[in-house]
Order: structure tokens, then C-alpha cells, then sequence
């Protein structure tokens, strides 16, 4: 599939604008990783060093992976269905782009604050736990091979949930349902590492390698999936005034 850069380009500027002046996106964005850091950040300063060894055998820092599977659902959701609520989709459905290409510049618009976040969000944990946390109690729990997963699947997790989310959207009439449907879709992802991370679920670095050819692959999926889905004649009928 060609596609035109200069035209996602746009999309992706137009989109960022649109988040900057909608508050209740950053407002999401922002509650969402605080949720997920105040309540570790406080058990893991109450920790001594010799209760924090057991850590040295667990996978605590992937339960923030779901951050990524998180938030940039909340606001892919808001992608298409938010447009027909302000009757500015009709507009865009009839400029001179593909709609692979729109809803890839739709994507990249989620994906890169919401990958943005959740790396900065990580980063001060870890910096937290580094500088305040007890002595020890560091290396116990930051682990080499957590920092490279936090690094793999961050991108492919928030991808995931992005392409899910903007299926939820092109479908939905309503924001609030297309926000509640997108959280409840991307809940698996996050019970999933906050297995891992409770060490319920035991990972090696095979079980690793296939889960991340896994989610390039969904990824590649969602795209055609959401493309194929994105019907312009039923969205510029349904679009409110």
C-alpha cells in the first residue's frame, strides 16, 4: 500500500491541535498514569531492604506496561465518533485522502503523546525508586530484562489498543459509549502484565519474542480492519449537525 506522507503529516497536525484544545483528552491522559504510579510508588517506599529480595525473582516494573495499553485508548476513541458529534467529519471525508492514510494519521496522533507519556511516566518511577526508595531496594526491583520489555512493548501495546479503539470509534454514535467500549477492550492487555508483573503468569524470553510478532501483527490487522470498517457514506449520513 502507498501512502502519501505529506498527507498523513497533516492529519497528525490537525489532530494534535484538536488534543491541545480539548481538555478532557489531556485531562485523561494525565489522571490515567497517575493511577497507575501514586499507589506502587508508596508500597515500594515503604519497603526494606530485606523485604524487597523476594522482588529480585518478579517482574514488578511490568505492571506499568499497562499505561500504554491504556491511555491511548481513551483518546483514539475520540477519534472519529468526536468528529461527527462536532460536525467536522463531513469536511474531512470529502478532501482528496485515502482512508488508510486518514486513520494512520489519526493513529501516529494518538500514538506518539501516548508513547510519550507512558516512557516519561516509567522513567520517573524508576527515577523515584532510584533516589528515595531504601538501600537495595532498587536493584531488587529494577531489572535489566523489565527495562528492555518496558522499551519492546510499549509501542506495540499502545498501537494495539489505538487500532481496537478507532474500530470502537468508526462504529460508535456516542463519545462516552466509544470511551467505556475502548477501556473495556483494552482491559485484557492490562490484566495480562499485571499478571505477569504478580508473577502468576511465568515469561521467558521465547513466550517475549512470540508476544511481540504477535502484536506487530496485530497491528498490521487493526489497520486493514479499521480501514475496511471506515465507511464514508454511513459516517457523512450519520454525521450530527
Amino acid at each position: 500500500m502507498t501512502v502519501n506522507p505529506r498527507l498523513v503529516r497533516a492529519i497528525v497536525a490537525k489532530e494534535l491541535r484538536e488534543f491541545r484544545r480539548n481538555r478532557s483528552l489531556v485531562v485523561g491522559m494525565a489522571i490515567v498514569p497517575i493511577i497507575f504510579s501514586i499507589q506502587p510508588l508508596v508500597a515500594v517506599f515503604t519497603l526494606t531492604t530485606s523485604a524487597s529480595e523476594p522482588l529480585r525473582h518478579e517482574h514488578v516494573l511490568l505492571y506499568m506496561l499497562g499505561i500504554p495499553a491504556l491511555v491511548p485508548s481513551l483518546v483514539a476513541s475520540y477519534s472519529v465518533v468526536g468528529e461527527r458529534e462536532q460536525g467536522t467529519l463531513e469536511p474531512l471525508l470529502t478532501t482528496p485522502i485515502r482512508r488508510e492514510e486518514l486513520l494512520l494519521g489519526k493513529a501516529l496522533a494518538t500514538f506518539i503523546p501516548g508513547v510519550v507519556v507512558a516512557y516519561a511516566v516509567f522513567g520517573l518511577f524508576v527515577a523515584c525508586v532510584e533516589l528515595f526508595a531504601q538501600p537495595g531496594v532498587a536493584a531488587a526491583l529494577i531489572h535489566p530484562s523489565d527495562l528492555i520489555a518496558q522499551l519492546l512493548f510499549t509501542p506495540l501495546l499502545a498501537g494495539w489498543s489505538i487500532w481496537v479503539a478507532i474500530v470502537i470509534s468508526t462504529r460508535s454514535n456516542d463519545i462516552r459509549v466509544a470511551q467505556q467500549l475502548s477501556t473495556l477492550a483494552s482491559l485484557p492487555s492490562v490484566a495480562l502484565t499485571t499478571l505477569i508483573s504478580l508473577n502468576v503468569i511465568d515469561v521467558s524470553l521465547l513466550t517475549a519474542v512470540i508476544t511481540a510478532v504477535v502484536l506487530i501483527l496485530l497491528n498490521r490487522i487493526g489497520w486493514r480492519v479499521a480501514s475496511a470498517l471506515f465507511d464514508r457514506e454511513r459516517l457523512i449520513l450519520g454525521t450530527k449537525a
